[in-house]
């Protein structure tokens, strides 16, 4: 898709689906023969953030930045310590279980990072992908066989598939069957969980191919969270940068990958291999040092300013503003307050 196509795609989709306003998910940390509580592991300390219609929003980070809980939290796998999550206006924050079932799950489907862990070894694909059907009552059981064998057609698998067990299958033809069962409901949001990390770099290409075109199709809106940047770039129209359950930067993706303004975005960027396709820009290399912070017990001020070569007095004292220093163009750092 060309910037032209990208600029285009976000001016006819003006709708906000998902907001979030300053959200947070602590888990507790637990000791002793009562277990009694003794701290909190901070994975999501306070996004915020929205999420057009039809729009691909990226999110990078290290491993273990929090940027996979904030996708359970979203969808409400967990529930979220504090603020708000607004699916069409609407607050799902403190939803119960009942109501989310009944008005929420059908329009927000999730795609899990290991395909296998994800489906149920002992049941057919047929019966996988019916699950849902069942859930919501839908359709009757010769029409939620045609749906299944449909969607197994339209992610690339013969519907004579339908009968086999997950074990019979590569790993790209898992991810393909946990595609499907997000289609089934028809949802208009699917939070992609790191959907191709676990499978060959040809065939990542074939299934990044498969969402984009299910995208135009079925006129979805994906949340793809990635720790690689080349596979966030290709698919997403605005990248968000984590780090330590907070939100580094956030902006459109050809202004990120050109022009970045938060430090921990440009060591990000320097370790990306650099190819010789024309207009590649070749980046000094930025090695971070020390370690990632716990999550237990984060730095004081900027979570980023024991690594941070950019570091000055008052990042060690003072939590910088997640502000937008140019349009549509969002850091949290001291170097633009």
């Amino acid at each position: 898709m060309t910037a032209g196509q990208q600029q285009q795609k976000l001016e006819n989709h003006d709708e906000v689906l998902l907001e979030l306003n300053n959200v947070k998910k602590y888990f507790p940390i637990r000791s002793g023969v009562f277990q009694k509580k003794i701290g909190h592991v901070k994975a999501v300390d306070g996004l915020s953030f929205s999420l057009k219609r039809g729009e691909t929003l990226g999110i990078v980070g290290e491993s273990g930045c929090g940027k996979s809980t904030a996708g359970r939290t979203m969808m409400r796998l967990y529930k979220p310590t504090a603020g708000q999550i607004l699916f069409k206006g609407c607050d799902i924050s403190e939803l119960s279980e009942d109501k989310l079932r009944k008005n929420i799950r059908k329009n927000i489907q999730m795609v899990f990072q290991d395909p296998f862990a994800s489906l149920n070894p002992r049941k057919t694909l047929r019966s996988i992908i019916q699950e849902p059907f069942r859930t919501h009552h839908l359709f009757h059981s010769k029409e939620r066989s045609e749906k299944v064998e449909e969607l197994l057609q339209r992610v690339g698998l013969h519907p004579s598939f339908a009968n086999r067990y997950p074990h019979e299958f590569s790993g790209g033809q898992r991810q393909r069957i946990g595609i499907a069962r997000a289609l089934a409901l028809n949802p208009e949001l699917i939070i992609a969980d790191e959907p191709v990390s676990a499978l060959d770099v040809s065939i990542q290409a074939q299934v990044i191919n498969l969402m984009e075109e299910l995208q135009e199709e079925f006129h979805l809106t994906y949340l793809f969270i990635s720790h690689d940047l080349s596979v966030v770039r290709h698919i997403s129209d605005r990248v968000g940068v984590m780090y330590l359950g907070k939100m580094m930067e956030l902006t459109d993706k050809h202004e990120l990958y050109d022009n970045p303004l938060h430090p921990y975005t440009e060591a990000l960027l320097s370790a990306v291999p650099v190819t010789r396709k024309k207009g590649s820009v070749k980046r000094e290399r930025i090695i971070l040092k020390g370690e990632l912070p716990s999550p237990a017990n984060p730095p004081k001020g900027c979570v980023f300013h024991t690594r941070c070569p950019a570091a000055k007095a008052v990042c060690r004292e003072k939590e910088p503003n997640f502000k937008e220093v140019n349009r549509g163009h969002y850091v949290a750092c001291h170097l633009y307050e």
